[in-house]
């Protein structure tokens, strides 16, 4: 049994929300499959390797040795382009009386299509995107202004926690309501306090503080009224780990039979919560928008930074995880961090939980880690780039980008680089659940090694994880989105459907706000100077974090052009290059301090643990949808 992560995703129990490249102009011929209600099959698809369009694979071509580059602004007119349609679909979804943004609409804009719900993080996405819309001159500066104010004005007046003031996680996007049961189905909602949700929220605010002169007062009042402190535990729940971390929200009342523990809360204020049974315990999440924030703010210890995983620890009690890591023990400030990584074509990368595009980039929209953090995530998140591409190639899809997004066959699900995540049985990337099972080297009763190389299905792309890498290696980015419109057909009136399965050509046909929301604010960054980052990093934002992102050094990089040689490890369709990390790349080569220090305590970790598992649980990311 493994410890239990839910950091990645939100959790619905009982009724409550918790919280590839362009191919060119070859028309391929291959009739799609059928389509099931609600989703479109696209005129024109990808066909496996072995047929005609397997020549169109070797189109994708990823260096391993170096990063490509961020410059978007070849790519401007596709850019503006596909920013002006995404923010059609941002406005269409969006009740222009309360300024809430849906949490999606299908993909005819059809107004009796909206969602009955929205979250902190839809809220903040509509915020960013409506500022990046205005820098990209799609709106008007008064039109700008004025959605704002609109917004602004309806969360004043949000029903919230009061000790803390942070907001609920689903509110009715039509007047604001605090939601006690669902919209569509009238199941109970136990009103929940999100961690990552709010953190989304806040970042959204600060940004129209140091953006909309005229908004500065208000939106910074309802920034400063949020105490993060409230979500941070500050004993390290595992002994692996030096510092505490971020717990990943609460209730104000027991949610039925959801696992929750009781407790005065961690800010010291208030009556007591109801605790979530997990914490955000991973460093490469989305969820390290909210711990930044409480850094910043003085509510949460700068230590926080140490109190979450690189990866798990090396050694035979952890041999759940999806790859046996490589890495050493480095001290920072007194605290030991194991910092971990595993290994894909000879590169070594610090991985998320699932494997999936947003837990690595999304917090670099708004903060430039890459910057602050050079010998960090300066090299982990190109290299996490070059992962995904690979894997697209690999894999045989012939595109790119995998991330949790709706899934072509109805419904939302998460989808990921199997192989780049933590998760043992993945974020997968294909509609057939296809999970590369790694042997552990070392650990010879682990059953483990049953699937090393596998022949993947139909893959599912989402285009918002291509914009998300747009920072890192821009033509890559846009050749792949361009191919998923003009080849895949995946593109509306709103913009890129939100996702699309290469083989079938069966698409998504729906916008998500959120993740159309990660697409204008990496355009903006992309095309008006890093304008996300500017409003949201300023001066303080800096002065907190820069320091202690510069202090660190993951165990990620390039694969050494000597020993690796141009194309080596290199595979078609039939997964060859994930054998390779198998078969030479995944001893546990850590110091022999860091396999010493978790040793001992590993299996009573494990032990512990257990106790969680009986946690029932449908997990999710932090939306429902229909």
């Amino acid at each position: 049994m493994m410890p239990l992560h839910l950091s990645r995703r939100a959790l619905r129990a009982g009724g409550t929300a918790l919280a590839a490249a362009f191919v060119g102009a070859v028309a391929l011929a291959a009739p799609a499959a059928a389509a099931p209600p609600g989703s479109t099959a696209a005129p024109a698809v990808t066909a496996p390797p072995g047929s005609a369009g397997a020549a169109a694979v070797s189109a994708i071509s990823v260096d391993t040795h170096g990063p490509a580059s961020g410059d978007a602004a070849p790519y401007a007119a596709d850019l503006r382009r596909w920013a002006a349609d995404t923010w059609r679909s941002l406005d269409a979804m969006t009740d222009p009386a309360v300024g809430l943004p849906a949490d999606n609409i299908d993909g005819a804009l059809d107004p009796a299509s909206v969602s009955g719900h929205t979250s902190p993080t839809n809220i903040g996405g509509y915020l960013w995107s409506t500022l990046a819309a205005r820098g990209l001159g799609i709106i008007s500066a008064d039109d700008a202004r004025t959605r704002l104010a609109t917004t602004v004005g309806t969360l004043e007046h949000l029903e919230r926690n009061a000790a803390s003031g942070m907001f609920y996680n689903w509110y009715s996007p039509a007047d604001g309501r605090m939601l006690t049961t669902w919209p569509e189905d009238g199941s109970v909602v136990h009103p929940f306090l999100s961690t990552v949700d709010n953190g989304w929220l806040a970042a959204a605010l600060r940004m129209v503080a140091n953006g909309e002169p005229t908004l500065t007062d208000r939106a910074r009042a309802l920034y400063d009224s949020m105490d993060f402190g409230v979500f941070f535990d500050p004993t390290p729940y595992n002994p692996a780990l030096p510092a505490g971390t971020n717990k990943g929200g609460f209730w104000e009342a027991q949610p039925g039979d959801t696992c929750a523990t009781e407790r005065a809360p961690f800010s010291g204020s208030g009556p007591n919560v109801f605790y979530t049974c997990h914490w955000y315990d991973t460093t490469v999440s989305e969820s390290r928008i909210a711990t930044y924030l409480g850094i910043v703010n003085g509510q949460i210890p700068p230590s926080a930074l140490y109190g979450t995983f690189r990866t798990m620890p090396a050694g035979c009690d952890y041999s759940w995880q999806e790859q046996s890591p490589v890495g050493e023990n480095r001290v920072y400030g007194g605290l030991t961090v194991y910092e971990g990584a595993y290994t894909s074509d000879g590169m070594q990368f610090v991985p998320s939980w699932g494997g999936s595009m947003f837990e690595a980039l999304m917090p670099d929209l708004l903060v430039p880690e890459e910057t602050w953090g050079p010998t960090s995530w300066g090299v982990n998140h190109p290299v996490t780039v070059a992962v995904q591409e690979k894997h697209g190639q690999d894999a045989g899809y012939g595109y790119w980008g995998f991330s949790p997004a709706s899934n072509p066959d109805g419904g939302y699900r998460e989808y990921g680089v199997d192989a780049a995540g933590m998760r043992a049985d993945g974020y997968f990337s294909d509609q057939e659940n296809t999970d590369v099972d790694l042997p552990f080297a070392g650990c010879p009763t682990a059953a483990r090694g049953t699937n090393p190389a596998p022949t993947y299905g139909d893959g599912v792309v989402t285009p918002h994880a291509s914009f998300l890498a747009l920072g890192y290696d821009a033509r890559g980015a846009v050749e792949n989105l361009r191919g998923i419109e003009q080849n895949l057909g995946a593109y509306g009136p709103g913009g890129f459907y939100d996702a699309v399965a290469v083989h079938s050509g069966r698409i998504a046909e729906r916008y998500l706000s959120l993740d159309q929301s990660m697409i204008m604010a990496a355009v903006a960054n992309g095309l008006d100077d890093g304008a996300m980052r500017t409003l949201f990093a300023d001066d303080a934002v800096r002065d907190a974090l820069q320091p202690l992102m510069a202090a660190q050094t993951f165990s990620a990089s390039w694969a050494p052009r000597a020993e690796t040689g141009e194309g080596a490890g290199a595979a078609g369709g039939d997964g060859a290059a994930v054998a390779g990390i198998a078969t030479g790349e995944l001893a546990a080569t850590g110091s022999a301090t860091g396999g010493a220090a978790v040793a001992a305590s590993a299996l009573a970790v494990l032990v512990a643990g257990v106790g969680m598992m009986g946690l029932s649980i449908v997990r999710r990311r932090r939306r429902r949808v229909g």
